[in-house]
This record gives C-alpha cells, sequence and structure tokens, in this order.
C-alpha cells in the first residue's frame, strides 16, 4: 500500500488528497474540509442476536443488552403455565406411611385382644416339624347385646361351650384345615370316654388342647379362641361370603332360613349356617363341613389384594372381633399374623380341607384311618396324603 503523503518541504500541498488525509493540521469537519467523510449512524434490530447484540452502535447513545430470558418453577402446590400441579410431596408421604399403617392396624387390635392359659400340665407331644393351630369357635354371647342375640339366634346361654373345633396345620407341604366334630367320643381325662367338648366346658382351653394332644398325638402350638360376636364381624368385614348348601335349610334354633344353592350370606347368616345341625341329615358332620366352608371363603376374600388396598376394608377386618377374641398366652403377634395368613390358604389348590375320619355319624372315630392321618400331620407330611384320607365328610370315600 502507498505511504500516506505528507506535506511538501516547500510548505506546499500535493492538491487533491487533503480532504482525504489531512485532519493532523484540519481536523475532521473543520472549515478547511469542505466535505468531511460521513458516518450514518446504526440502529440495533430488535431481534439481533450473537456478538454483536450488546454492542452501542456507533454514534447513537448506549443501550443496555436485554436481560437473558429465565424460566422459573411454579411454586410448590401451585399450577404451572403448562397447567401441571405437582402432587410428589403426598405421594411420598402416603408411600413411607403405608407400610407402617399395615404394621399398626394388626398390632393395636391384637394388644385388646385378651390372653388366656392354654398350655396343658403333664407330658405333651415332643416338637414337631411345621406349626399346627388350635381354632375354637365358642359359644360366648360376649360383646353381644340382648336384642344381637335375638336377631342372631343363640340366646343369652352361660359359660363357655365349643360349637367348633378346627386343627390347622401349616409346613412343607399344604396347609391343612381338619374339623373335629365336637360330639366326637374321645377319652376326656378325669371324665373318662365322651363328648370332645365336655373337655372345654369343664376345663377350658387347657383341658380341651391336652385331650386332643392325647387322643391325635399331634402337638399343638398356638390356640385361638372367637365368639358369636367375633365371627359376624369378621364375616362382615370382608363384605361377607358365598355359601353353598346342598338343600334348603330352615333351623329356628340356629336363626337360619336360606334355600339351596349358591347364594351370599352376611355375618348373621354365615353363623347360622356354621351353627346348623338340625336342618340337614348328617347333624354334627354336616355343620363341621359348613363351618370349613364359611372359615374358606373369609380366609379367600380376606386374602383378596382389595383388603390391603383398601384402608377401611384392612381396619375392620383387623380389629374385627378383637372384643371376643382370645389367644394363647404362648402365641405372640407374629404367630397370629402367621395364623391369619395361614387361613387365607386352606381353599382350592392352595390346602387340603377334610374331616377326622369316622365310621358313622354317631362321630366314632375310624382307629385306623384315623392315625394315619394324625401320623403324617404330626410329621408334616400333608403332601403325601394318599387319596381318601382327607374327605369332607371324614366318611370313606365322602
Amino acid at each position: 500500500m502507498a505511504d500516506r503523503p505528507t506535506d511538501d518541504p516547500e510548505g506546499g500541498e500535493e492538491p487533491g488528497f487533503d480532504w482525504l488525509y489531512s485532519t493532523r493540521r484540519t481536523g475532521v469537519g473543520s472549515s478547511r474540509d469542505p466535505e468531511p467523510t460521513q458516518m450514518l449512524p446504526t440502529f440495533q434490530r430488535p431481534d439481533a442476536a450473537g456478538p454483536t447484540a450488546d454492542r452501542p452502535s456507533a454514534g447513537g447513545p448506549y443501550q443496555s443488552p436485554a436481560p437473558p430470558r429465565t424460566f422459573e418453577e411454579p411454586p410448590s402446590g401451585r399450577r404451572s403455565r403448562h397447567g401441571f400441579r405437582p402432587r410428589v410431596g403426598w405421594i411420598t408421604y402416603v408411600l413411607l406411611l403405608w407400610p407402617v399403617f399395615l404394621v399398626a392396624v394388626p398390632l393395636i387390635a391384637w394388644l385388646r385382644i385378651d390372653k388366656v392359659d392354654a398350655s396343658p400340665e403333664g407330658d405333651r407331644p415332643a416338637e414337631q416339624a411345621g406349626t399346627t393351630y388350635l381354632l375354637v369357635g365358642s359359644d360366648s354371647r360376649e360383646g353381644l347385646t340382648r336384642q344381637q342375640q335375638l336377631e342372631l339366634g343363640v340366646g343369652k346361654g352361660g359359660g363357655r361351650r365349643t360349637d367348633t373345633i378346627l386343627l390347622l396345620h401349616t409346613g412343607s407341604g399344604p396347609n391343612l384345615l381338619m374339623s373335629i366334630p365336637r360330639d366326637s367320643l374321645v377319652p376326656v381325662p378325669g371324665r373318662g370316654t365322651t363328648k370332645i367338648n365336655t373337655a372345654f366346658a369343664i376345663g377350658g382351653p387347657s383341658l380341651l388342647v391336652r385331650t386332643i394332644e392325647d387322643s391325635t398325638g399331634i402337638r399343638v402350638d398356638d390356640y385361638i379362641e372367637i365368639g358369636f360376636a367375633g365371627f359376624v364381624d369378621v364375616v362382615d368385614a370382608v363384605g361377607g361370603v358365598q355359601i353353598c348348601p346342598t338343600e334348603a335349610m330352615k333351623d329356628k334354633k340356629a336363626g337360619l332360613d336360606v334355600k339351596k344353592g349358591c347364594q351370599d350370606a352376611d355375618g348373621r347368616v354365615a353363623l347360622g349356617y356354621a351353627r346348623s345341625r338340625y336342618a340337614n341329615a348328617t347333624g354334627d358332620i354336616g355343620r363341621a363341613q359348613h363351618q370349613r366352608e364359611v372359615v374358606s371363603a373369609v380366609g379367600a376374600k380376606a386374602a383378596s389384594p382389595w383388603t390391603v388396598l383398601n384402608p377401611v376394608r384392612y381396619a375392620r377386618l383387623a380389629s374385627a372381633g378383637s372384643s371376643s377374641v382370645r389367644v394363647g398366652e404362648d402365641t405372640g403377634f407374629f404367630s397370629t399374623l402367621r395364623f391369619v395368613r395361614a387361613m387365607t390358604r386352606v381353599n382350592g389348590d392352595n390346602g387340603l380341607t377334610c374331616g377326622v375320619p369316622i365310621v358313622d355319624l354317631a362321630v366314632h372315630w375310624d382307629e385306623e384311618r384315623s392315625k394315619r392321618l394324625f401320623a403324617l400331620i404330626a410329621e408334616d407330611r400333608t403332601g403325601d396324603l394318599p387319596e381318601g384320607l382327607c374327605s369332607r365328610s371324614g366318611l370313606p370315600g365322602g
């Protein structure tokens, strides 16, 4: 590039270029500069972007850059501009507290249950594999008003007798629920051979446990007893059960009047169905079958996922009849929970239900068949039961 022209050494100037280069002596815009170079001001476009957007425009006033655009989080519990309302907080609380609720409700109910001495004195069968529970349905009217006694057809009554005696065994094989008819003729310590419910009437739970252990060789690990009120409350807590009588049944003493075939039953009807012994030809044997039918139906309803997902139903079931339930002093909280869970697995493919093997409707036990069944239970081999040994009525083939 050519060097910039300078003044003539003799004071002259090169004509024609002073207007372009000469600012040292005259300055831009002086009177000697007839046509100074003009710079037009520039204006920033509103949508300008890039590195030049923040620079002041030449020849114009300085404009501070606009602050960057930001997105603010919507305050907790308020709807954002997209319409989403955060609910993460309370959902987290529910998920954290739900396990506490599932444990606390049955624990509170269990603390209200009465404890009773059910451990007999003297020699007992040795410890056995698996766990065997004795479930007794007593005819206690405790917790019932006079009006309820009349509605349920249970009368005033007095003392405690047993309408239901069930052994539930759990272990390596299928759960087995076996009913012992209350009119079963067995040796009762101190009373000779008589009906098994006599043991409960004169000696309470401990004498009944001893009588069963002596007669079967099966060790009873835990004892649970429920009265009329508790039975009704449990059935109602699961929303009723389905019963399937094989004939129409009308029993004034049990407060029962139902038609033949499957039908829904509330607690009152289910209680009458489980107590009735005069409305069918098999008497006490038929009653034992009905008791297992109702107990299995309650277990099936209690095992429904809806029981856990519905807090009202869960609380009602956990606390149902706690005022009319008694457990053995050696039966702890977790043993009770295991019993409840086991009762949900005694129906269909989940378990077995049967009566004590008998030879007649007078409830004489079949010595040979009953010993085989008792031995398999005591050895925790319910999975090895031969066909026909565990029958609904206890009679061979039935």
